[in-house]
């Protein structure tokens, strides 16, 4: 797991309380079950759009979106391949497209990232956040198409379309997960890649357990302040059940230090990533809970600065559509190797040296 921080200094693990975060498990349903809605779509568009009505605070907030599609984009670089079709899913600001026109990290000479990508279609449920930078440079730089989703759990497009589908920070929304996978790899074409993240795991664990402890103390229970997030466990689960092949995931975690609570919370808002979810208490955090909270942020996570800082744990997924000719993994034990012997030979070696 690589770790990035955007903070000069990192507390002592010994620091950090054990999280007491909600995990989201995912189970597949029978067929014609009624999906289980944990959240609202209606509510999550209303916070995107009303986000992004505000230009200039929501660009200011893209910093973890632009950084999360960067490292999607490279791990399609790694892909030696070219891609004429390409579906961004969930695209927000179309975040992906704006760094596909940077230079990949490992060949910067070779120019932008774009040059493997014909078509990038964007497609979000939110127009204005959308369309919220059509008019700056990066659209001439790379073919964009965006279009509107009239909703996040359906694709609607024909099968065997694209030759890639990314997604970065959105799936993490979705309420009926396995089923959207499926149609995922439903519009990819033979042996193509869908390269994914989301929001998972720890995600925030700093937050959420300030925010238990300090309801707990004021008021003498817990309410739903925040959203419930997949477990990197049953992701690789779910992507076989889709039927995606060849499969890979990994696990990131992002670091970044605010002044205080409150300006986490603001950014939050102003990235449309509040919380979305049915059951959630109405009305915003009382003014004590959200104060004792600040407190309990600062003695338990807090940096020596006076700090606070937040970790976005993202999980990332690839997995390929099934064809014919695709390259299978060996079987098991074809590769078996003794490490003993290898070691043995290296000090061989190294003494005849």
């Amino acid at each position: 797991m690589n770790t990035l921080s955007v903070r000069a200094f990192i507390p002592p693990l010994t620091r950090r309380c054990a999280p007491l975060c909600t995990t989201r498990r995912y189970a597949v349903q029978a067929p014609g079950a009624p999906t289980l809605e944990i959240f609202s779509h209606q509510q999550k568009w209303k916070q995107k759009e009303r986000a992004a009505s505000n230009i200039e605070a929501s660009r200011n907030v893209d910093y973890l979106r632009d950084e999360v599609a960067s490292r999607l984009c490279e791990r399609l670089m790694d892909i030696n391949r070219h891609f004429p079709r390409v579906l961004d899913f969930g695209a927000n600001a179309c975040n992906i497209a704006r760094m596909l026109t940077y230079p990949s990290e490992d060949s910067p000479d070779a120019g932008p990232r774009s040059k493997r990508v014909g078509t990038l279609v964007s497609a979000d449920t939110s127009e204005k956040l959308l369309y919220r930078d059509a008019d700056l440079p990066f659209n001439k730089e790379v073919d964009v198409q965006r279009e509107i989703l009239h909703s996040c759990e359906t694709l609607p497009y024909e099968p065997d379309t694209f030759d890639a589908v990314l997604s970065s920070l959105s799936m993490h929304w979705i309420n009926d997960l396995p089923t959207v996978l499926s149609q995922i790899n439903k519009v990819l074409k033979p042996d193509s890649p869908f390269i994914g993240v989301m929001l998972g795991g720890d995600t925030l664990y700093e937050l959420r357990t300030s925010l238990q402890l300090a309801e707990q103390d004021r008021r003498g229970g817990v309410s739903t302040h925040t959203s419930p997030l997949a477990d990197v466990r049953d992701v690789g689960g779910l992507l076989q059940r889709a039927g995606f092949n060849l499969l890979t995931v990994d696990v990131d975690d992002i670091i970044v230090d605010y002044p205080d609570i409150f300006s986490l919370m603001k950014d939050l808002q102003s990235m449309g990533e509040s919380n979305a979810v049915m059951a959630m208490e109405k009305g915003p955090i009382q003014k004590d809970v959200l104060l004792a909270a600040e407190y309990i942020y600062k003695e338990l996570h807090g940096n020596d600065d006076g700090s606070l800082p937040a970790t976005f744990r993202l999980i990332y997924m690839i997995g390929w559509k099934h064809s014919p000719d695709q390259k299978k993994p060996l079987e098991r034990g074809t590769g078996m190797f003794s490490i003993k012997d290898y070691l043995e030979q290296g000090k061989m070696e190294g003494g005849d040296k």
